[in-house]
């Protein structure tokens, strides 16, 4: 008895004993538990803030535009445009463009514009930055062939002017002084040859000089046409340099591959090889329009990268004409069937903003053919369906 007297005291004395330290102990962890769970949950919301903050920081530094409705002042002359198929900006910041004379009879195409009343001014037009007319001049003359229908314009780092036509017959590119003297001619109007033919061109869409090399890179070709590539070309002598397709691979002849964004996409340049620029990092960026997608490429032809803009645009495509901002961090791409400009990272291609939506109102797009840039980063757009015009967008900080 004495036995069980002893261990049941025993028992008593160590629980009692065990049950005090366990209550002494969780009142000492009660308040790390509470101090942890808020260290952890002040965390939690650090790092959720960080991410938004990541997130939203590209947003931040977005460039923004306004459109400046006062640009261009009207024409002379009772001069009136049609559809405006490009625009570049040279050295001195005027601004250029190119307009069809012959739409202003009611235009072509599913995207014909109302006929204007008004004479047809020439078709290249040199305005000053505030947008008023310092010459026009260009159409068919002597000891070349203007194109039937009108498509790129650019202007080199000599301030020569360089226009490509999108016609059925058109197969060659023009060169320019800025007064509008011809200098040269790439190519013969209606002499189409295979998409491996050295000389023979296809609706060429546009011409730009790498001021490097002195060399003119060709995207050629338009929409009918049956070329998709990139061809490079001596810009003094017209001599052949080289040519690659998409990937900088061979391009193939025959119909281009439909494109459809749930299929593998292809390995040739859709239907429009649309636009070229070349960077100063030696970078040339290629606008592949119907396969929604910027090729990137040495001027070798050697493939870098890619990148895509609304993968879900049928018909005519998203990448109608790209353009680099002075500090050449971003790309602006200029959409016609979705009516917006693009903002993109240029390292990444990745899309980080947008502006402008359809319409014919201030701002608004309708077919944007082309955009240029000047050299305080303002945009300038091209329209080539209902809104016949150009327009100003007036950079206005990050």
């Amino acid at each position: 008895m004495f036995r069980v007297f002893v261990a049941n005291r025993l028992y008593e004395i160590t629980s009692a004993f065990v049950n005090d330290q366990l209550q002494s102990f969780m009142a000492r962890v009660r308040p790390m538990k509470r101090a942890i769970a808020i260290g952890v949950t002040a965390l939690g919301l650090g790092l959720l803030s960080g991410l938004a903050g990541s997130a939203q920081s590209p947003a931040a530094s977005v460039p923004k535009f306004a459109v400046d409705p006062s640009w261009p002042k009207p024409l002379p002359n009772n001069w009136v445009v049609g559809q405006v198929a490009g625009v570049a900006v040279d050295s001195r910041d005027h601004v250029w463009i190119l307009h069809r004379p012959a739409t202003l009879a009611g235009g072509r195409g599913a995207n014909a514009a109302p006929p204007k009343p008004g004479v047809p001014a020439p078709p290249v037009i040199e305005l000053d930055a505030a947008g008023t007319m310092l010459q026009a001049w260009g159409g068919p003359g002597a000891g070349y062939e203007w194109p039937a229908n009108e498509h790129g314009l650019s202007v080199d780092s000599r301030n020569n002017v360089w226009v490509t036509g999108g016609g059925a017959k058109d197969a060659h590119v023009l060169k320019f002084s800025s007064a509008g003297k011809f200098l040269l001619q790439i190519g013969k109007q209606g002499q189409i040859g295979s998409n491996n033919d050295p000389t023979g061109l296809d609706r060429p869409t546009g011409a730009v000089v790498d001021p490097k090399t002195n060399e003119v890179y060709v995207t050629d070709g338009e929409v009918g046409g049956s070329h998709r590539r990139v061809i490079v070309f001596d810009a003094d002598t017209g001599a052949y340099k080289r040519h690659w397709g998409a990937y900088g691979e061979k391009p193939i002849d025959g119909p281009a591959t439909p494109y459809d964004p749930n299929a593998p996409i292809s390995r040739q340049f859709g239907t429009a090889t649309h636009c070229v620029r070349i960077s100063r990092d030696d970078l040339v960026y290629i606008c592949d329009r119907s396969n929604n997608r910027i090729q990137v490429f040495r001027k070798n032809g050697t493939f870098v990268k890619e990148g895509f803009v609304e993968k879900q645009t049928l018909g005519l495509g998203s990448i109608w004409d790209l353009e680099l901002s002075p500090d050449e961090k971003f790309v602006y791409v200029g959409d016609g069937v979705n009516n917006k400009i693009w903002i993109l990272l240029r390292d990444s291609l990745q899309v980080v903003g947008s502006f402008a939506e359809g319409g014919s109102g201030p701002g608004q797009l309708s077919g944007v053919n082309a955009v240029a840039r000047d050299s305080k980063g303002n945009l300038y757009t091209a329209e080539a369906a209902n809104g016949s015009r150009a327009q100003k967008f007036a950079f206005k900080g990050f």
